[in-house]
């Protein structure tokens, strides 16, 4: 099969009709054998009739449903597991995204050889005020913080090589996150292409603006496993044993005080009213903690099922 296309939706029922159609225009114009997989998360009006009603009509049209809503990532890994597709296709089931983007996609995939395409939607129909500007500063620091030279990181829009979606793991909200996913799992060859951005035609969007701050924690969640997760003791070890040595410090200008004035015979001030003494006890103290605390993860790390989950590129006569 050449592609899949999967498409997560929450409460979609009047676009679903027009996007198979416009999909399997698509791919006929092309010749491409294809598979659409609509995972529906949830959906609380007629969304799921529409998806059996087009699977008994279409063999290319599948669907997964779930008994309720989980969210985009849960979805996209569901989709993912099933497809079947030399190359994955997702996209958004509001019309926001076009399928006349795919046969380009395509090509950029089997042809110019990357394993990942993200969308940019250089020009949007959306609010510039609660979407555009903390899109901007979003897509900033990902690029900072990831490595990964893309515009737009959260464009539902993207192609992906088979093998990176059968070796990624995408749960919680990390669906925004699947470029730097990808890096992480050894996939080096990241794309980007403009693409075209309409108007939403039917209902409303599901996401709100707490997606932005959720999104920075997962993006802090993220760089720290990638970084730390198979060496925590590199991360708390080294900072717990920064603050105990700040605290050690204090300590030992406490105590270089008190030894002084004993020393000249001169009236020593209480240890317990320096600022120091309480900085010493402070940092000691969480020092120590996070010390204990690499300690433990480190064990959690050495014994997960996963600590010798390495992704193989190829091997040969095995």
């Amino acid at each position: 099969m050449d592609i899949s296309v999967v498409v997560p939706l929450y409460n979609e029922e009047e676009s679903l009709p027009e996007l198979f159609a416009w999909i399997s225009r698509v791919m006929a114009a092309n010749g491409f054998s294809y598979e659409v997989i609509f995972v529906d998360d949830g959906s609380v009006d007629g969304s799921w009739s529409i998806i059996s009603g087009l699977s008994e009509k279409h063999p290319e049209a599948k669907g997964i449903k779930f008994r309720r809503n989980y969210g985009k990532s849960a979805a996209l890994y569901c989709g993912f597991d099933r497809a079947e597709g030399d190359v994955v296709i997702t996209m958004d089931a509001d019309l926001q995204d076009s399928p006349d983007e795919i046969p380009e996609l395509y090509k950029m995939i089997m042809t110019d050889g990357y394993d990942l395409v993200s969308g940019w939607k250089k020009v949007r129909y959306d609010s510039k005020i609660a979407k555009n500007l903390p899109s901007k500063l979003f897509n900033a620091t990902t690029r900072a913080i990831s490595g990964i030279k893309l515009h737009d990181f959260n464009c539902g829009l993207k192609a992906y090589r088979k093998n990176v979606v059968k070796s990624i793991e995408v749960y919680g909200e990390m669906h925004r996150y699947i470029p730097y996913l990808a890096k992480n799992a050894g996939f080096k060859k990241i794309g980007e292409k403009v693409v075209i951005h309409q108007a939403r035609k039917y209902g409303t969007s599901k996401f709100g603006f707490n997606r932005f701050f959720n999104g920075y924690l997962d993006l802090i969640t993220l760089w720290f496993l990638s970084t730390f997760g198979k060496k925590p003791m590199h991360f708390f070890g080294f900072v717990g044993s920064l603050i105990f040595l700040l605290g050690f410090i204090a300590v030992s200008l406490v105590g270089g005080a008190k030894l002084y004035h004993i020393m000249n015979g001169t009236p020593a001030p209480l240890v317990t009213s320096s600022p120091y003494f309480y900085m010493a006890l402070t940092s000691m103290v969480i020092g120590t903690q996070l010390f204990l605390t690499g300690f433990v993860a480190e064990l959690v790390s050495r014994n997960a099922s996963e600590r010798n989950d390495y992704k193989l590129e190829e091997t040969k006569n095995l």
